[in-house]
């Protein structure tokens, strides 16, 4: 017996919004960080928060360059 499906659409809630970016970006973020380590391959991971706040990830590697204009 495995769970149901869900169906994804935006939370309307802006708190729980908020909450669920969060720790979805960090999950992500961890995700890149092990594929990296484990695969030895060069990622680079850019997340844009709905306020335009940047959050990114790059291996050691990975020259990961990022111009952000407003």
């Amino acid at each position: 017996m495995g769970r149901g499906k869900i169906v994804i659409r935006r939370i309307d809630n802006s708190t729980s919004r908020q909450v669920t970016f969060s720790k979805r970006r960090n999950g992500l973020l961890k995700k890149a960080k092990e594929l990296a380590i484990l695969c030895d391959a060069e990622v680079g991971v850019m997340i844009f928060s709905s306020t335009g706040k940047l959050y990114d990830f790059a291996s050691t590697r990975f020259r990961f360059i990022a111009i952000w204009t407003a």
